[in-house]
């Protein structure tokens, strides 16, 4: 299990340094990519589930995805994603009086499969609240949670109860309006999550989650996603 660590900007390691690197800096040698996914929110929720705690309302029009809730909500991506992939979307907190703009919790999960009905994720119904998905195995990563105090990464193994915490950092955070430029690479056992060109996350699993389904997660948040996208990459070679 690797060390959780609990600041982001005191850290003085490799890594941390690694983190800080331009996206292309570490995308060096680039790999041919496919673009295999995409919604331009345009035209509804055909391909979007939602599982919502308490309400609220998301919707997808004029090149816009609106999740604008009270509480506790998932939206899914039907398909499921094979990788190796790059995942890729603009995010935009909210912030202009309403009731639900609270700027906090720009969530993913990815590589999700739920242990009950590992064949399909939507066979076993899910509300909303956090705990109910516990019985998943995937990564989540919280960016600006728990009232935008808090950017974290999770490895769910699909027991009740049990959230394993990778990386626990009290920065970067949510700005309100401010795009947020989210690009997740899921790669063998590579696993990174950026924002903004950023490296916020970079783990390598050595049980890797390689498909699965990819979710936007908030809580009593308002949001504005665009360009969503995902990248097929031609495996790599020795």
């Amino acid at each position: 299990m690797p060390t959780t660590r609990r600041t982001f900007g005191a850290l003085a390691t490799g890594a941390a340094l690694a983190a800080l690197a331009p996206a292309a800096a570490a995308n060096a040698g680039p790999r041919h990519r496919r673009l295999i996914a995409h919604d331009d929110f345009c035209h509804g929720l055909a391909q979007w589930a939602t599982e919502l705690q308490g309400g609220g309302t998301v919707t997808a029009s004029r090149g816009v995805l609106d999740i604008d809730v009270p509480s506790g909500a998932t939206v899914w991506f039907r398909r499921r994603l094979e990788g190796p992939y790059v995942l890729e979307y603009t995010a935009t907190p909210v912030s202009e009086g309403g009731v639900n703009d609270r700027v906090s919790d720009l969530n993913n999960f990815w590589n999700a499969t739920d242990v009950r009905s590992p064949g399909d994720l939507f066979a076993t119904p899910r509300g909303g609240a956090l705990e109910e998905y516990d019985h998943l195995t995937t990564y989540y990563a919280g960016y600006g949670a728990n009232h935008n105090t808090t950017t974290r990464l999770r490895r769910y193994v699909g027991q009740a109860g049990v959230r394993p915490l990778l990386y626990d950092y009290t920065e970067p955070l949510l700005v309100p309006g401010e795009p947020n430029r989210v690009r997740i690479v899921s790669d063998g056992s590579t696993v990174r999550w950026w924002n903004n060109g950023r490296l916020v996350f970079d783990y390598t699993d050595p049980q890797p989650y390689t498909s699965g389904h990819f979710a936007f997660r908030t809580v009593w948040s308002h949001f504005r996603i665009t360009g969503f996208r995902v990248w097929g990459l031609t495996p790599q070679h020795p």
